[in-house]
């Protein structure tokens, strides 16, 4: 495993490289998480597909060269992500390529199979947050009233801590979500990163219309991936999109929301070998 740098005139991307294969997969890891989250496709997979793992906005080593909140506020649209991975695949000489993404990273991936399916093999989501992100994120990303709470306790630790036992009591979030949740907030900047996250992005909401003639008119081999045990994104979400597709395969694993474990390498190894 390697790690690089790319650099243009709005971000700092910190990304890592895996596995040797003539193939490139674009990784999208999920919240509080980092560009080495699929490493353990690397042992099986690694003969077909270069793994390029980003550490997204807000998360690790990458950073955008202003992250003032007026920035933030103003938020990144679909087509200048689009741009952005154009820059970054001229930069890696990348013509085509498959996309992975878990969770919030599932936002990231359709973003790139809306605006960019001419350049997409395959296309895999786990615990697909995309098609269906529940209650909490719309109101606290695009709801201006919701926004302003966010920013608000995010200057405020305590008062985040008793909001997110708020949501476990109403059962916005089960127990594992606001463990993870609950990990992501311990200090001023994860605080500001927490934020950040849901703001900056409030953008990448996918439109299914778009996304559907995308995966549809390129035939594009598309996998949804669910923990049968994960309450926050659980099997059945999106059904009556994924019915839509030709080349679809929806697999539900015996996991929670945390699965990108050894026995979702050994399956993803199965279709994609």
């Amino acid at each position: 495993m390697t790690e690089h740098y790319f650099e243009n005139q709005f971000i700092n991307l910190h990304y890592y490289k895996y596995g040797s294969g003539p193939n490139t997969m674009l990784c999208f890891h999920g919240y509080g998480m980092h560009g080495k989250q699929f490493k353990l496709l690397e042992s099986s997979l690694g003969s077909k597909y270069t793994f390029i793992g980003f550490d997204l906005f807000f998360h690790k080593e990458t950073k955008l060269k202003d992250q003032s909140l007026p920035t933030i506020k103003k938020g990144i649209i679909k087509n200048e992500f689009a741009d952005f991975i154009l820059d970054f695949c001229r930069h890696e000489g990348i013509t085509h390529f498959s996309v992975i993404g878990y969770s919030m990273g599932t936002h990231y991936a359709t973003v790139v199979a809306e605006e960019l399916p001419q350049m997409i093999d395959t296309f895999i989501i786990a615990a697909p947050s995309a098609l269906n992100p529940g209650r909490l994120i719309p109101f606290f990303s695009k709801n201006r009233m919701g926004n302003k709470i966010l920013e608000k306790l995010a200057l405020n630790e305590k008062a985040l801590i008793r909001l997110l036992k708020l949501f476990k009591r109403l059962r916005f979030i089960d127990s594992e979500g606001y463990k993870i949740l609950y990990n992501e907030i311990g200090t001023a900047e994860l605080r500001f990163n927490f934020y950040a996250c849901f703001t900056y992005l409030r953008f990448f909401e996918t439109d299914e219309e778009r996304l559907l003639h995308a995966l549809k008119d390129q035939n594009i081999k598309s996998i949804f991936i669910f923990g049968k045990r994960d309450k926050a994104f659980p099997p059945g979400i999106g059904a009556e999109f994924i019915a839509k597709l030709n080349n679809a395969q929806v697999i539900v694993l015996n996991e929670g929301h945390e699965m990108i474990k050894k026995d979702f390498a050994a399956t993803l190894t199965k279709l994609l070998s």
